[in-house]
C-alpha cells in the first residue's frame, strides 16, 4: 500500500529541486511554514486542496501536472504490488522473490519487500550463456545492469 500524502510530497520535492529552489523560496512564495512545507514534502502532513493549488502556483505548476504525476506514480506502486506474491499483508519484511523472466524480455526483476511501505526492484540484463552454471531451463545468465 501507498501513502497518497508520501507520492504528493515526493512530487512536489522533486518540482522544487528540478527547479533548484530552496524550501525556504518556495515556501515564502506559497504563504506557508518552512516546518509545514517540509513535513508536506516528507510525507509526514496531508496538505489540504487549497494548500496543495498554493504550492503549485509557487512552483510554477499547474496542480493537475503535479496530480497526473501522483496518479502515475501511485499505479506503478499497484503494479508493484501485484509482482510480489500475496497481497501487502501477506508479504513478510525483506522478502525477496525469485528472479521473473518474461518471455520475450532481455531483463530479469527481482522485487525486495524492505518494510511495509518500501521495496525495491532490481533489473538485470539477460545473456546468453552456454557456459557451466548457466541456468539450464533458460540457458540464460542474469547480470546486473
Amino acid at each position: 500500500m501507498v501513502l497518497l500524502r508520501r507520492v504528493i510530497g515526493d512530487a512536489l520535492r522533486a518540482r522544487r529541486q528540478g527547479q533548484h529552489r530552496t524550501l525556504r523560496e518556495v515556501s515564502t512564495a506559497a504563504n506557508v511554514s518552512l516546518g509545514y512545507l517540509s513535513e508536506i514534502e516528507r510525507g509526514q502532513k496531508e496538505a489540504s486542496s487549497e494548500l496543495l493549488a498554493s504550492i503549485c502556483d509557487a512552483l510554477g505548476a499547474k496542480l493537475s501536472e503535479v496530480m497526473r504525476d501522483v496518479s502515475d506514480t501511485v499505479a506503478l506502486a499497484e503494479e508493484v504490488e501485484n509482482l510480489l506474491p500475496g497481497s501487502a499483508e501477506q508479504v513478510p519484511v525483506a522478502h525477496v522473490s525469485e528472479p521473473m523472466w518474461d518471455g520475450d524480455s532481455d531483463v530479469a526483476i527481482t522485487v525486495r519487500r524492505d518494510a511495509p511501505l518500501r521495496t525495491t526492484l532490481s533489473a538485470r540484463k539477460i545473456r546468453p550463456n552456454s557456459g557451466p552454471g548457466a541456468d539450464s531451463a533458460r540457458g540464460r545468465e542474469a547480470v546486473p545492469v
